[in-house]
């Protein structure tokens, strides 16, 4: 307990808690003033960053209440989450986010892969009381999923999660094949951050080509008959996007936006890492051959994060979605 107290005062003194609370206190005292809704857009970012700054506060209220009931094992919890907050530091770190799974090389088997991670990921975001909503999905044809787009709200999501994106790789015994050979098959995962809500009106319309098409997911009937689901393409990147739920048309355009405003953000963070002055032609995303993490079910059972080398041979934990273990190391790397 001793160490854990040492930790937690630390924790207090980096989280810088009473220039929080009075964050806290400031933003209250705005946003009780006339006119703060007048610009929805910037009081939004100010409810945004006050919920933000409330929950940390509110958690080391807790912390130290924890601590002083010798609570020892709800105290490391709390505290392993909080201490990751001091890793956060780039500048979309506290945003929201989006997930994206692509199947890859291996067919059907790849595409059984994807809808694992999905649910790996899922459970996740159940464990940690992140909000998630699936903006577009493609299935398999036969099962599992080629693609998958979530927004994914809350706990700092992006910081959390960017460390996630890359190629995973599976190497198994096939349930797909008679034989029950070992099969390898990738999958990549995509993290980007949900930059702007009002990204519409600062994208002249002429770079925007829009349409509208009928949804080939689940939903019922009006998802089927009725062109909801939307596809955009900006026009100097060659950029598409696609969302297509079981909500409307204009719910479909908003989502799509949201994930076209992430990859213009890409776009602008791969020409400020190569130096480029400008980017022409039809843009791809360069994640494929990034390989990060490796889960062994056949002939042993190990996951082992390549770039960390945090590792465990508790497979069936890591797939139910309780990879902190993994989260909390990635956190600890350099940007």
């Amino acid at each position: 307990m001793d160490d854990i107290k040492k930790r937690v005062e630390l924790l207090i003194e980096k989280l810088n808690i009473p220039e929080k609370q009075k964050q806290v206190k400031e933003i209250e005292a705005l946003s009780l003033k006339s006119g703060f809704w007048d610009d929805h857009k910037t009081a939004s970012d100010k409810m945004r960053e006050l919920a933000r700054l409330q929950e940390i506060v509110d958690d080391a209220y807790k912390l130290e209440e924890l601590l002083k009931s010798g609570k020892e094992e709800e105290i490391e919890s709390l505290l392993t989450s909080m201490e990751n907050l001091t890793f956060l530091s780039g500048p979309h770190d506290f945003a929201n986010a989006i997930l994206a799974i692509h199947s890859g090389q291996g067919g059907v088997e790849a595409m059984d892969w994807a809808e694992m991670l999905m649910r790996m990921y899922t459970r996740f975001f159940e464990k940690k009381n992140l909000k998630y909503e699936e903006v577009d999905r493609t299935p398999g044809e036969e099962t599992g999923i080629k693609s998958i787009t979530f927004n994914v709200y809350g706990g700092n999501a992006y910081g959390i999660l960017r460390r996630e994106a890359g190629t995973h790789r599976l190497v198994r015994q096939s349930p797909f094949n008679a034989d029950k050979l070992r099969q390898t098959s990738f999958a990549l995962v995509e993290v980007l951050p949900i930059i702007d809500d009002s990204l519409e009106s600062t994208i002249p319309k002429e770079d925007i080509e829009f349409s509208a098409f009928r949804s080939g997911g689940h939903g019922g009937q009006n998802v089927n008959k009725v062109s909801t689901a939307v596809r955009i393409k900006h026009i100097p990147t060659g950029i598409v996007v696609t969302c297509q739920t079981e909500r409307s048309q204009l719910q479909n355009r908003e989502n799509a936006m949201k994930l076209l405003g992430a990859r213009l953000w890409q776009v602008e963070e791969e020409k400020r890492r190569q130096g480029l002055k400008e980017l022409k032609g039809e843009y791809k995303f360069a994640g494929w051959g990034n390989q990060i993490r490796s889960y062994v079910l056949h002939p042993y059972h190990m996951v082992k994060d390549l770039r960390t080398n945090a590792e465990t041979s508790d497979t069936d934990k890591i797939l139910n979605g309780e990879i902190d273990l993994f989260i909390d190391a990635e956190l600890r790397l350099l940007p």
